[in-house]
């Protein structure tokens, strides 16, 4: 019982940090897959551990980081990615479930998806809030921010999966507090122009 708990977990660590960069959790359990016991793969899933596929991985990874950080781009990136993470997110699912749950791959490809999705959701309905209360120097913070968050998650999926849920709790709390303090600062700011408007116009 306990093995399925910890697998379930794994799954929804690694799909839902597909939702911030689809490659990293795909390229860490490729890598894991084929050097180590940590994670095994059976077919068709145990495709990603061949060479071409990882090095296709590390290159799109590259491209993707390069994009994500710069402003205007990373929005038409994120536009390209709603169809790339959440398909992640139902491979890196049905994947590692495979091997140890009694799961039908449809539902598996679902929960992948509707994690994946959810997570690229809320990053990209964050992202052009960051852009517009930072003139656009945030976003090599945020994205350096949210790859970090991608590997350290699929990491602790794979080797400490107890710990995955806490994470992730924790990660969406902190963005959401992010996003509500750069709202509230948006705000403020208008509020301020309102006023100065109004106080012009009646002087």
């Amino acid at each position: 019982m306990l093995d399925w708990v910890l697998n379930l977990t794994t799954a929804f660590g690694l799909s839902t940090s597909a939702g911030l960069n689809a490659y990293i959790p795909l390229l860490t359990v490729a890598v894991l897959a084929r050097f180590t016991g940590l994670i095994t793969l059976e077919e068709p899933w145990s495709a990603i551990t061949n060479w071409w596929i990882m090095g296709l991985l590390a290159v799109l990874l590259i491209v993707d980081a390069l994009a994500d950080k710069i402003p205007a781009v990373d929005s038409v990136n994120d536009v390209i990615e709603t169809v790339i993470r959440p398909t992640a997110g139902a491979i890196l699912f049905a994947a590692t479930t495979q091997h140890t749950i009694n799961m039908h791959p449809v539902l598996a490809l679902g929960c992948g998806v509707i994690l994946a999705g959810s997570v690229h959701a809320i990053k990209a309905s964050a992202r052009p809030v960051i852009t517009a209360t930072t003139a656009g120097t945030g976003n090599p913070i945020i994205s350096s921010i949210e790859e970090t968050v991608s590997a350290v998650t699929s990491l602790l999926a794979i080797i400490f999966p107890y710990l995955v849920l806490l994470w992730m709790f924790l990660i969406i709390l902190l963005l959401y507090l992010f996003v509500r303090r750069r709202r509230l600062r948006v705000e403020a700011r208008e509020t301020v122009r309102a006023a100065d408007s109004a106080a012009f116009e009646d002087f």
